[in-house]
């Protein structure tokens, strides 16, 4: 077991699927981002997996998908079947119940009478004005208690427009609150999902991704983290390289794991480099996502995107559709030798990216 070895396995994650259903299963979650540079996170990570996808195709077809969106370790979309992991979640009295201790118990009413609910609609018929939010803006109190709804497993978002969640009843929900899975199930699963979904990573990556999840386990956290520590002991296979100790799912095999060819451009909330810790040992430099960091102290660009040539990530590429053209501005690292194959290689893949985004 090496580094290139690891590096190679990494690339597992993309493996081409047929359609964005089949995707999404494999993956399990898909984390979410409303940055469009060039698009969102999830459009850019299934850009990378499903051959003809095109930016805004999961939001399109998201009605009709086994789909849902939650949370764990961040906010993103799920299949029910890793959905059945996080509920029934037990949530303590948030700020909106103790603000408008009614107001919940209204929007629930207006979920009863109604398939689909806008955020809008609810507010012209309750309206409660604007309250603080946890990005430090101002969102109205109706909207916040959607959200509330929804992260209890007592509502659903069923489509957006224009980017707004529109919400509705969560009857899968109910029914796992009547008949859920073991915690212990649920906790064990969890676990492995991140193993395979980030995996092979550091151990201690595994374990920050558990506290992540803090979130989607709210009242069972200390619990999950005893079903990681057992799953590192027991469970994943594992092995110290370099001196940093990996795990990965027991069932995969990397040894017979072919060394990934061509020129790839991903997310930075892309599965194959979410983990930062992972990224620099295996590359050997520091990769940083900079959108909230000063103009003025960035390094890398306001949305740099990972450059991989082969398994190895040689550069960062900043994209944007502009005027009807994609804008690129590519860097390499010293040392990289841009040959006709590499320059051959990025054009590929940025044509890629042009039919995704629909550019000329």
């Amino acid at each position: 077991m090496n580094l290139a070895t690891l590096r190679a396995a990494a690339f597992r994650t993309l493996t081409p699927q047929p359609d964005v259903q089949t995707a999404l299963s494999a993956l399990g979650f898909l984390q979410a981002d409303p940055i469009r540079a060039p698009a969102r996170a999830q459009d850019l990570t299934l850009m990378g997996r499903v051959r003809g996808y095109r930016a805004g195709d999961l939001e399109r077809l998201y009605p009709a998908l086994d789909a849902e969106e939650d949370m764990l370790p961040n906010y993103g979309f799920f299949p029910r079947e890793t959905q059945k992991l996080l509920h029934p979640r037990e949530v303590g009295v948030t700020r909106i119940e103790r603000e408008h201790p009614e107001l919940l118990d209204e929007v629930r009413g207006l979920l009863r009478e109604r398939a689909e609910l806008h955020p809008r609609e609810a507010d012209t018929l309750i309206g409660r004005g604007r309250v603080g939010n946890a990005w430090g803006g101002q969102s109205s109190a109706t909207t916040r208690a959607l959200d509330a709804l929804h992260y209890r497993g007592e509502a659903r978002v069923t489509r957006r427009v224009s980017g707004v969640r529109l919400y509705g009843p969560a009857p899968h929900l109910a029914e796992l609150r009547r008949d859920p899975l073991p915690d212990a199930e649920r906790l064990r699963g969890a676990v492995h999902l991140l193993a395979a979904l980030y995996g092979p990573l550091p151990e201690a990556s595994l374990g920050y991704l558990v506290t992540l999840s803090r979130f989607g386990f709210p009242h069972l956290h200390g619990e999950l983290r005893a079903a990681f520590k057992r799953a590192a002991r027991e469970e994943l296979a594992g092995a110290v390289v370099d001196g940093v100790r990996y795990v990965w799912p027991a069932e995969w095999n990397l040894e017979d794991v072919p060394a990934p060819r061509g020129v790839r451009i991903v997310g930075p909330f892309d599965p194959l480099v979410w983990d930062r810790r992972r990224f620099e040992h295996l590359h050997g430099w520091a990769y940083k996502l900079e959108a909230y960091t000063p103009a003025a102290k960035r390094q890398f660009g306001y949305y740099a995107l990972p450059v991989f040539s082969g398994e190895k990530a040689v550069g960062w590429a900043n994209l944007k559709g502009e005027g009807g053209e994609l804008k690129a501005d590519l860097h390499f690292l010293p040392g990289v030798r841009q040959t006709k194959t590499l320059a051959s290689g990025v054009e590929k893949e940025l044509g890629r990216y042009r039919a995704f985004l629909g550019l000329a």
